[in-house]
Parts: structure tokens; sequence; C-alpha cells
């Protein structure tokens, strides 16, 4: 049975391709949540007027890869301490997030932050947030597995 997670951990064209290489990860797209605008465009999020968050959504089979597991990978590809940012890019549409999809994703977001906070891993505090996921909206088919069509050449398609 497929099951759905929704992370931001930044810029979301490098933590899609990340996810993408699990084994047991069915599929993934990235898009924008976490704000309150209707049907955002790109240059709407990053203009930050929605307080959309750049978000990947994964769609997992949970007999070959656990929820935990994603945690992990999550916590592993971004600086989860950086407020509103990653590297050079900066806004709130670069927040660390967790969107959890019901009680037993909130309860192993929480745990796992709580788990990597106190492993003394950071020096500085881990803010990323934990909130309950809402509308995902699908970013332009040129940013559907960017660096993918980028590696390989594929064009977009227009």
């Amino acid at each position: 049975m497929l099951e759905k997670a929704t992370f931001a951990a930044g810029c979301f064209w490098g933590v899609e391709e990340t996810f993408r290489d699990i084994k047991g990860v069915a599929s993934t797209c990235v898009g924008y949540t976490g704000g309150h605008w209707s049907n955002p465009c790109y240059l709407d999020v990053c203009a930050r007027i929605t307080g959309h968050a750049e978000a990947v959504e994964v769609e997992f089979d949970s007999s070959v890869v656990s929820y935990e597991q994603l945690l992990e990978v999550f916590w592993n590809c971004h600086d989860p301490t950086q407020l509103n940012r990653q590297g050079s890019d900066r806004g709130e549409q670069y927040r660390s997030v967790i969107f959890y999809h019901n009680l037993e994703q909130e309860q192993a977001a929480i745990a796992s932050k709580r788990k990597l906070q106190l492993s003394g891993r950071y020096d500085n505090q881990i803010v990323t947030e934990i909130q309950p996921a809402n509308e995902f909206w699908l970013a332009e088919d040129y940013h559907q597995q960017y660096l993918h069509k980028k590696r390989y050449g594929i064009q977009p398609s227009t």
C-alpha cells in the first residue's frame, strides 16, 4: 500500500532528487504548500507573498521503506538549523518543514526531531517546523524532476 509524505528542506530540486533514488519510493513531485494562497505559481512563491514552502511530495511503499527511514533522509539532506534558508537560497519558501499526513507521522516526526536535537549533532537549535499537511499545489512542469532532466539533457515541454 502506498503512503504519502511531504517535506520542505530548501530548494525542491535537490530534495526531490534525493528522495527519488530511495528503494520503495514509487513517485515524487515538487510543489508548494503551507501557505495561504490558492494555486500559486513559482513567481508568486518567490515574491514571498503566498506563505508557501517549496516542498516534495513522496509516495512510498511502507513495506519497503518506512516513514522513519524517510525522516532520516530528510534530516540528512539539509541543515535543519537554518531559519528560512538553505545555503545561498533565502526566504520563507526555503524553510524546513515536515508536513504530516496522519497522527503516526506527526508522532514520528516529533520523536525524530527531539532525538536529533538531543544527539548533539548540531550546536544550534533545530528550527524545522512540524505541521499538518494541507493543500499541495503542483509546481510547473519544468520543475518536476528538474535535476534528472538537466543531467540527461531533457528539455522541458512547453
